[in-house]
C-alpha cells in the first residue's frame, strides 16, 4: 500500500479516521477523570504512554507532510484535506493538553524519545529546506560515506547543541 493509496482508503472511509482521531482525546480525558489522584502510578502511566504515542505518531506524520506539501511542493492551504493534514494534529494537540493537565511528562515513560524524536525532524526538515533554497550543490569524487559520516556528525551535534540550550 502506497501512501496514495492510504490517503484514498481514508478518503473513502472517513468514519474510521474520524473515530481515532476524536476517540483518543476523548479517552485521554476519560482516563484522567478515573486516574486523577493516581496518575503517575504504575498502571496510569504507561496507558498515557500509549495514548502519547498513538496521538503523536500520526500528528508528527501530518505535521511533516504539511511542511512537506507547502514548502517544497508548494500547495495551496485550500487543497489540503482535512482528515489526513488537520485531524491528526488537532488530535495530537487535544491530547497533548489533557493529558499535561493532569500528568507531568516527565512522569510518562517514552516522552523523552518522542520530543528527541520532534526535535530531529524539525532539524532534518530545516537542514533540507535550507539546501534547497540555497541551491548549494556541490558535485565531488568525495565517498558517500564520507558524505554520510558529515552529515551524521553535523546532525549529531546539532542535537547535542540543541540538548544543551533546552538545559539552560
Amino acid at each position: 500500500m502506497t501512501v496514495q493509496e492510504f490517503f484514498n482508503y481514508v478518503h473513502d472511509h472517513p468514519q474510521l479516521a474520524l473515530y481515532f482521531y476524536l476517540g483518543v482525546p476523548v479517552f485521554a480525558l476519560i482516563i484522567s477523570w478515573i486516574s486523577e489522584p493516581q496518575g503517575y502510578q504504575e498502571p496510569w502511566k504507561y496507558l498515557y504512554s500509549v495514548l502519547i504515542y498513538a496521538a503523536c505518531i500520526p500528528g508528527i506524520f501530518a505535521v511533516t507532510l504539511n511542511i512537506y506539501f507547502f514548502f517544497w511542493e508548494r500547495r495551496s492551504l485550500m487543497d489540503s484535506e482535512i482528515l489526513v493534514q488537520w485531524m491528526p494534529v488537532l488530535s495530537m494537540i487535544a491530547t497533548l493538553i489533557i493529558i499535561r493537565r493532569y500528568v507531568s511528562f516527565e512522569a510518562i515513560p517514552g516522552f523523552d524519545k518522542l520530543s528527541g524524536l520532534m526535535t530531529m525532524i524539525a532539524v532534518l526538515l530545516t537542514m533540507m529546506w535550507i539546501l534547497d533554497r540555497t541551491h548549494i550543490y556541490a558535485f565531488t569524487y568525495m565517498p558517500i560515506w564520507m558524505v554520510l559520516v558529515i552529515v551524521v556528525g553535523g546532525i549529531l551535534l546539532i542535537r547535542w547543541s540543541l540538548r544543551g540550550m533546552m538545559r539552560a
